[in-house]
């Protein structure tokens, strides 16, 4: 995209404009003791030529999923992508609104909205979808907030510590100035205790937020927290898996207030981390106070269907205090890929994806579980994924020699869990074959051997 920058005779134009007299002066809000008094520690320019190649350099440590077999998951997953997804998603009227703020959006990208809320209120069993959000970690700080608005509760947040972690450490960032109080259960074994859950829900307690399945892959005691929240007043918050709901209960079904997801598996690649879809559903009790916007079926004054913004309650379109959000941004293009994909999927499709991706993850376990120097972390029943542990410790190491033999063998998890800095997280999706699996069994194998015998 060509970039022409502002000449100062520009600079001196705006700047008079809006009567000020320099640029400085536009962060006079900001107080000084916060300005940035350190150097910046940049390199010395270069020329086109020197630039040129530094940024080829750099681009080319890129490792794309494509070039070794991927067992990588936590949140991101290499699921097989139909080409009718990127044929209709990649046409003109969609691929350049992809994330469209107006509030006169063309009919067609409202149909889309529409149709794809559709898809999400039957997929997770719930009244209403909005028309997406960032992606799933800000959506789990939407459904926080939400339920502090819902529940009139500010002072409070119970959150499994099976929850991914790194949606926990956004929800913590948005409520530090809030001055509400984020209580972690522990999952020592994979999931976390109901009871424990149970007793630290109370009367200041706003939301209950589970993942189902966890990020270890486990189940949790969904019927039993969800009854704990609702008892004592709560809301209760899941976050889910979209494939898993080929095969797993509907959150809708076991009485989940709010429903959150990250949407990348629903026929999105995986991109190098993003941008990915925050998926929301809700109760219709809730409605009102879901951030967002929702598309709506109408009729025209000849009668004709039509499809119209029924709530935008976002800062872009209504006075700044009355928004319900300022993190909702919406993603579009990666919501109609969802629901290109569900529609082409269908109700057995996915369950025929879900069982895939269940059967091979057990043949994974099992035969990871039989190699010398790895043992599973867990004995509990996963969806998708599941950890491994190594003997010796040696979880890095043990990965590089693995991605020399062509694989991403999984995710190190000592990053954000020290007690279990000697595991790592494995992702089997409906791609991965027999052979694949049997050849990273004997890869680990012969690494984790040598490994263990290095470290004694």
């Amino acid at each position: 995209m060509p970039y022409t920058f502002n000449t100062p005779d520009d600079e001196r134009a705006m700047l008079s404009a809006i009567g000020v007299d320099s640029i400085d002066r536009l962060f006079d809000g900001i107080p000084r003791d916060m300005w940035l008094s350190r150097p910046l520690d940049l390199p010395p320019a270069m020329g086109e030529l020197e630039l040129t190649a530094h940024l080829s350099e750099l681009a080319a440590r890129n490792s794309p999923a494509g070039d070794k077999v991927c067992f990588l998951g936590g949140g991101s997953y290499d699921h097989f992508v139909p080409a009718a997804v990127d044929q209709l998603a990649g046409r003109g009227e969609f691929y350049t609104s992809y994330t469209p703020y107006q509030p006169e959006v063309s009919q067609g990208n409202l149909q889309a909205m529409f149709e794809y809320q559709t898809l999400i209120a039957q997929l997770t069993g719930m009244d209403v979808s909005n028309a997406s959000l960032y992606d799933g970690g800000s959506a789990v700080v939407e459904a926080a907030m939400m339920a502090m608005s819902a529940t009139g509760r500010r002072g409070k947040i119970v959150v499994l510590g099976s929850v991914h972690p790194e949606y926990r450490e956004i929800l913590d960032t948005y409520l530090l100035p809030l001055d509400a109080e984020v209580v972690t259960i522990d999952a020592p074994q994979g999931a976390a205790d109901a009871a424990a859950v149970a007793s630290a829900i109370d009367d200041r307690t706003a939301c209950a937020i589970v993942q189902q399945p966890n990020f270890f892959g486990c189940y949790e005691a969904v019927d039993e927290i969800g009854r704990a929240a609702h008892a004592a007043g709560a809301l209760f918050v899941v976050s889910v898996d979209p494939i898993s709901l080929g095969l797993l209960r509907r959150p809708g079904d076991y009485g989940a207030d709010i429903v959150v997801a990250e949407g990348q598996s629903l026929g999105t690649p995986l991109l190098y981390g993003g941008p990915y879809l925050g998926i929301m559903a809700c109760r219709e009790a809730f409605v009102r106070r879901m951030p967002g916007r929702i598309a709506g079926e109408t009729v025209d004054r000849h009668g004709r269907r039509c499809w119209v913004l029924t709530l935008q309650t976002r800062e872009q379109h209504i006075r700044r205090e009355k928004a319900t959000s300022n993190i909702c941004t919406s993603q579009g293009l990666f919501a109609l890929r969802a629901a290109i994909y569900l529609s082409l999927m269908g109700p057995q499709g996915l369950r025929e994806v879900a069982e895939l991706c269940l059967r091979k993850t057990r043949y994974a376990a099992e035969r990871l579980a039989n190699v010398d120097g790895l043992s599973l972390a867990f004995d509990r029943p996963t969806f998708k994924e599941f950890v491994v542990r190594a003997e010796g410790g040696n979880v890095e190491s043990l990965l590089a020699t693995a991605a020399d033999d062509g694989f991403h063998a999984g995710v190190p998890l000592g990053r954000w869990y020290p007690q279990l800095k000697d595991c790592f997280l494995v992702a089997v999706t409906e791609k991965r074959t027999r052979d694949e699996i049997d050849h990273l069994a004997t890869s680990l194998g012969s690494h984790s051997r040598t490994l263990a015998t290095s470290h004694a």
